[in-house]
């Protein structure tokens, strides 16, 4: 794509980043035919091809508006099209240039900054782990919507107790300690059974992606550099072998903070090692299933169909693809995966599903209706978000992979 920056971007970093990423793009519009917003709306400006289009013509001095803002807005950020782009298009990087951009032209009504600044300073907020509490004692009196972003109160899990040689650092996060902790837990005791020690560093928090794809970017690279200055005393010197996330939103953001801050020149470097050392939980199945086959109480029952789905921030941030359901089946789970559109985004997307609800809403029932088809007894993920936003559409329960895992190995010590 031939383009000619306005020399108001040809100044900025960021814009000449942006071009070199609009000239990879052929207009071939493959990107459309896997774009969730595209085959919802119907309209080429909400698809990526559309995005690249808009964003190119801001760059080249058009004046954005608040219809530029809102196409750019319903993009989920799912990066489908990176999966599918034969050019190598590094879409989900555009569309985080493009927003800033258009964020610092572009005012936004009074309403919508109230509810922007709420979800990207209150989900983050120490305060949000006793306001979930507080939902979820009082959850039976809430209105049907609000009740599906409060799941019920989960009975705590002993952490295990034991020491390991291994060590892994594993982040907390902001929301999931206080709307699932046992996804935490059962992380920590599937890691023991292994024999890795799983190490938290209490000054960790968000990963940054709340703010930073709410167009707060600069809030967001200060919890990455408030994340990594907590780290670091674990990394310097070798003590951990990785750094594990259980939420793969977070994970495909802690992998890219090296790109993040590469211009940062007091943290490029230790940031470059922070994404060099993290792994999705996943990744370490490989190694863990020979570990954990004999640990298991008996073979998981055939009949149980585990209805698995990929986040988008695993198959096309992250690229890792097969290997939960792959891992899980060698362990005897009955895993499948939708037969049709397992590629497609359930509408969760971090905040999208409070943003853009009823966008959020048909994909979410989309989905569930291929995962319906399988008749699973349970269906399972790797993220949060796609959890809690697919829990409120059916009653089947949604659960983290590693849950069920967990809940199939013996207690240690046991026969």
């Amino acid at each position: 794509m031939q383009t000619q920056l306005s020399p108001e971007y040809q100044q900025r970093a960021d814009g000449r980043a942006a071009e070199a990423i609009l000239r990879k793009c052929v207009h071939c519009g493959f990107c459309t035919a896997t774009c969730p917003t595209y085959q919802v709306l119907g309209d080429e400006l909400d698809g990526p091809r559309g995005r690249i289009y808009l964003i190119k013509q801001v760059l080249e001095g058009a004046e954005p508006t608040r219809k530029t803002q809102s196409h750019l807005d319903r993009c989920l950020t799912c990066r489908n099209c990176e999966s599918t782009c034969p050019s190598g298009v590094d879409y989900g990087h555009l569309v985080d240039i493009g927003r800033q951009i258009v964020e610092e032209k572009v005012p936004r009504p009074a309403g919508e900054r109230a509810v922007r600044w709420l979800l990207k300073e209150g989900l983050p907020s120490p305060l949000f782990g006793p306001a979930m509490k507080l939902g979820q004692a009082l959850r039976p009196l809430l209105p049907q919507a609000l009740k599906h972003k409060v799941p019920p109160r989960q009975p705590a899990r002993p952490l295990p107790t034991r020491t390991h040689a291994r060590k892994a650092l594993l982040l907390a996060g902001c929301v999931q300690p206080a709307m699932m902790p046992n996804i935490h837990a059962a992380t920590l005791r599937v890691l023991d059974a292994a024999g890795v020690q799983g190490v938290v560093a209490p000054e960790a928090g968000c990963c940054g992606a709340v703010k930073f794809h709410l167009n707060d970017q600069d809030g967001g690279r200060a919890q990455m550099r408030a994340n990594i200055d907590a780290w670091w005393p674990h990394i310097h010197g070798g003590a951990v072998e990785a750094i594990v996330m259980n939420a793969s939103g977070c994970g495909v953001t802690v992998k890219e903070y090296g790109h993040l801050l590469a211009d940062d020149p007091a943290y490029a470097e230790r940031a470059a090692r922070v994404s060099a050392l993290t792994r999705d939980l996943s990744e370490l199945l490989p190694d863990l299933v020979p570990v954990l086959r004999p640990q298991l109480r008996e073979t998981p029952d055939a009949r149980r169909v585990v209805a698995f789905h990929p986040p988008c921030t695993l198959q096309h941030g992250q690229q890792l693809k097969g290997g939960v359901e792959s891992q899980l089946t060698a362990l005897g789970f009955n895993v499948q995966v939708a037969r049709s559109e397992a590629h497609l985004c359930c509408g969760s997307a971090g905040t999208y599903s409070v943003l853009n609800p009823g966008i959020a809403t048909t994909l979410r029932d989309r989905k569930l209706g291929h995962l319906g088809e399988l008749a699973p007894t349970v269906i399972a993920s790797a993220n949060i978000g796609c959890i809690t936003h697919l829990q409120s559409g059916t009653d089947t329960p949604v659960r983290h992979w590693v849950e069920l895992l967990d809940e199939a190995l013996r207690e240690p010590g046991s026969p």
